[in-house]
């Protein structure tokens, strides 16, 4: 018995020996199942950042597409009270003679904060619409009813390339807008010099802000082409909405693309390069058709800048046409 006990012992201990040699994985299996794991998660992880970097990238052209849109919306509703839009022959580099235009009378030609150049703040949609100023805006100057003004409103292209560290290194639209007051029926009020009349104010007009002369002769072009500012200028710090504090939108497509604007026939862009924001006006009926074009690889990439190709589904735009309701009487 004890001899059968000893001879099992010896053999379960001689297995266990046996059993610690044999166990555990040799280099080569190590080195092979390395191999495997790599040729396995590497592509994997190639897919996975891949899908990361599409939905960045869809991300960012949702976004651009939205603003643009909101954009849209936002000059469409402004642009609808419109009674005369400048067309590109009204917002020409400077007025002349043989040309007449306002290019000189509004910024960035008659500097407003920074938008103090032509080659970075370039007018694209200027025209007057007619203002409601509700009772809250103009208090008991008008008995606590509305009241209804002209104002001069102005759309930007605005390119300086990010310098001033808030917006992105594409375009943006800034947009600028004086009004009129509210006049005083007699000399109660402020009084203020227009021409070679004085007029006198329950509610002062912003500062530059001049009505214009229809009693000039000539179409309503001419006569609206040749509107100046008021003599006082525009004051910086309390102006409406000038420019580059006012941002209707940014990422806005940079690229100039020669011969590219899709404006109705007959009607030439305002910008004749055609960047991310041009218009196409006939002043004469108060058409404007809108065109907005967008960055959306500029969200996700700065250095390089990205720039506009052909058939990228990434440089979304749309456009909109809009009649102006509003009409100036002029025999």
């Amino acid at each position: 018995m004890m001899n059968s006990l000893k001879f099992l012992l010896t053999s379960q201990l001689k297995c266990s020996q046996l059993a610690q040699k044999n166990g555990g994985f040799t280099l080569i299996e190590v080195l092979v199942a390395m191999i495997l794991a790599a040729l396995v998660i590497g592509p994997l992880l190639g897919f996975m950042v891949n899908i990361l970097e599409s939905d960045r990238r869809e991300q960012a052209k949702a976004a651009s597409e939205q603003e643009i849109k909101a954009a849209l919306d936002y000059i469409s509703q402004d642009l609808s009270q419109a009674v005369y839009v400048y067309d590109a022959a009204g917002l020409n580099n400077l007025s002349t003679a043989a040309t007449p235009g306002i290019r000189d009378q509004i910024p960035p030609t008659k500097a407003v904060g920074n938008c103090n150049s032509i080659t970075t703040c370039k007018p694209v949609l200027v025209f007057w619409k007619r203002k409601l100023l509700t009772s809250a805006e103009v208090g008991t100057h008008t008995g606590g009813n509305d009241a209804f003004v002209y104002s001069l409103v102005g759309y930007y292209l605005i390119n300086d390339a990010g310098v001033n560290g808030t917006w992105s290194k594409t375009s943006r639209i800034g947009r600028f807008e004086i009004k009129d007051g509210i006049r005083s029926p007699n000399t109660a009020g402020t009084a203020r010099v227009e021409g070679t009349s004085t007029v006198y104010y329950k509610q002062v007009p912003d500062k530059g802000f001049q009505l214009f002369d229809l009693s000039i002769p000539g179409d309503l072009s001419t006569k609206m082409n040749q509107w100046k500012q008021h003599p006082e200028g525009y004051d910086v710090a309390k102006i409406t909405n000038h420019p580059i504090s006012s941002v209707l939108i940014d990422y806005v497509d940079q690229t100039a693309i020669p011969n590219g604007a899709t404006c109705p026939a007959g009607l030439a862009p305002t910008l004749p390069t055609t960047p991310g924001f041009y218009a196409c006006v006939d002043a004469s009926k108060g058409f404007a058709q809108v065109n907005i074009r967008g960055n959306a690889l500029a969200r996700i990439q700065n250095t390089p800048l990205p720039t506009w190709s052909a058939g990228s589904v990434y440089f979304p735009s749309a456009s909109i046409q809009v009649q102006g309701r509003g009409f100036l009487y002029t025999k």
